[in-house]
């Protein structure tokens, strides 16, 4: 029985970029001895990538089309591609060329060696300070240590899965979607493989820093409850603060220093103030929580196909 091969390709406003990708990626196919499925998601593009892709549909009878509604973000792209990959194998890439396509044959290798899941793990070039850099670095650091699952450092949304890795992955059907810690979560038999970004072929990141930092809320609010547990521990501290502070007012009464006791309007108000912004933090972490199950509840859909 012939191996299948699926990939998934979400892409964003890549209008003169997914030619020049699919043909990286084609080169490396035509030499391969496998049935391939190639599912580009087209994520509402507005710059004419909708034409690209139908004119590689149309040259390549391998391209599949799936065309979402409106812009539904990285994530929920991904997971529309996911739910309708057939293949045996499904690997997901991005569509800006910076995921080398010469891997693909090494990953489906690992796969049919044993392993379910194989993540490839961006290694970075020594190129000094960069911004991205030390962000990301931040944030595995933090994702590691708050939450129960862990995710490589430099992982990206490109790997190959099983299909019973991917099916697992499915049932999983949250609205708020962290697919590397949703990867990592499932378990499954997994190995590393460490790449070298690539250059971009042409034009720009769609992911801002807006964007990379609801993905990061979304990660560190869908993986953990570490947000509530600053938010007690914070106030465990106050209630020490005011024991103490109870404690040394009946110690000086109890030695009769009447006099030391003076009302200290200062350092009532700055008490007042530390302790109420604690609460509204605490407040806004409990906020963020629900407003999770609010969304998670509606059962809205995490996209809309168009076509």
């Amino acid at each position: 029985m012939n191996t299948t091969i699926a990939l998934v390709i979400p892409v964003f406003n890549e209008a003169g970029v997914i030619e020049t990708t699919h043909a990286k990626i084609a080169a490396v196919l035509d030499d391969l001895p496998f049935e391939f499925q190639i599912n580009y998601v087209d994520d509402g593009s507005a710059d004419g990538t909708d034409a690209s892709l139908a004119a590689l549909a149309a040259q390549d009878k391998r391209v599949r089309v799936l065309t979402l509604s409106r812009n539904f973000g990285h994530q929920a792209a991904l997971t529309a591609g996911l739910d309708h990959a057939e293949g045996d194998i499904v690997i997901s890439l991005d569509g800006d060329g910076q995921h080398p396509a010469a891997m693909i044959p090494e990953m489906i290798e690992l796969v049919r060696q044993g392993y379910d899941i194989v993540q490839a793990q961006r290694i970075e070039d020594d190129g000094g300070f960069s911004f991205k850099r030390v962000t990301s670095g931040a944030f595995y650091a933090l994702i590691n240590r708050v939450s129960g699952t862990k995710i490589q450092p430099g992982a990206a949304d490109f790997r190959a899965m099983s299909r019973q890795a991917l099916e697992a992955l499915k049932s999983m059907p949250e609205y708020h979607r962290f697919l590397r810690g949703m990867v990592a979560w499932i378990g499954f038999k997994s190995v590393v493989l460490p790449y070298h970004e690539e250059k971009r072929t042409a034009g720009k990141s769609k992911y801002s820093l807006v964007k990379m930092l609801r993905l990061a809320s979304d990660a560190v609010f869908s993986f953990s409850l570490m947000p509530l547990y600053i938010g007690l521990s914070a106030g465990g501290l106050f209630l020490l603060l005011a024991a103490a502070e109870i404690l040394y007012v009946i110690t000086l009464w109890l030695t009769g220093q009447y006099d030391r006791i003076v009302p200290g309007w200062s350092s009532l108000m700055a008490v007042m103030l530390i302790a109420s912004g604690f609460i509204m933090i605490l407040l806004g972490f409990i906020g963020v929580y629900v407003g999770y199950i609010f969304q998670e509840v509606k059962h809205r859909p995490k996209y809309i196909l168009k076509k």
